[in-house]
């Protein structure tokens, strides 16, 4: 994984701000694979939530793209969104062992956010209470007036429907739930 560009937390939040107002038009998952060949996309859909383990990338109504991946940039793992397409942290998209693009924009929980403008998008950090030496960003919300979504660093325990949940790893995950985030631990 490169880094686009170095994050601060006040260049993050202006970064995740500045969603605000804009549409997404396209969602993409980036799984891991499986296989006898090392190709076949591994499970994402756990119902209210989704684990896109490598990451999330957003297409825009003008055509820019943002990536959703974990990172370390502020510490220990967090959710990390760049202006910037997967590729630019991915390699092996599409190959053997690599990651596998799985298109998401129709999936029904992401119709409710996709091509409506976005209302409200904020960043949830976890800090010295939860044991983060630094500021770390745990989860970006993003809503629009029909629906919402938390991605976060982080993945399931169990992957039963309803958790536990484990934040800050080298996973992405996505929520659409309230009560599935609340159980995540994330604050809503």
């Amino acid at each position: 994984m490169s880094a686009a560009s170095i994050l601060t937390p006040d260049s993050y939040e202006r970064l995740v701000a500045g969603l605000r107002g804009r549409t997404i038009v396209g969602v993409d998952y980036f799984v891991l694979v499986v296989g006898d060949k090392g190709t076949e996309p591994d499970e994402w859909d756990y119902g209210a939530w989704h684990e896109p383990t490598m990451g999330v990338e957003l297409t825009m109504d003008d055509g820019g793209a943002y990536s959703a991946v974990r990172g370390s940039t502020f510490d220990y793992y967090g959710v990390e969104l760049y202006s910037a397409p997967m590729r630019d942290f991915l390699s092996g998209i599409g190959e053997p062992g690599g990651s596998a693009r799985v298109a998401v924009s129709e999936h029904p929980l992401w119709t409710r956010v996709v091509s409506a403008p976005i209302e409200s998008c904020r960043v949830q950090w976890c800090g010295e209470e939860h044991g983060a030496p630094t500021p770390v960003p745990e989860a970006i919300h993003v809503r629009t007036a029909a629906g919402q979504v938390w991605i976060a660093a982080g993945r399931s325990a169990t992957y039963e429907p309803d958790g536990p949940f484990h934040l800050c790893t080298d996973d992405v995950l996505v929520i659409f739930d309230t009560d599935v985030a609340e159980r995540a631990g994330i604050r809503v």
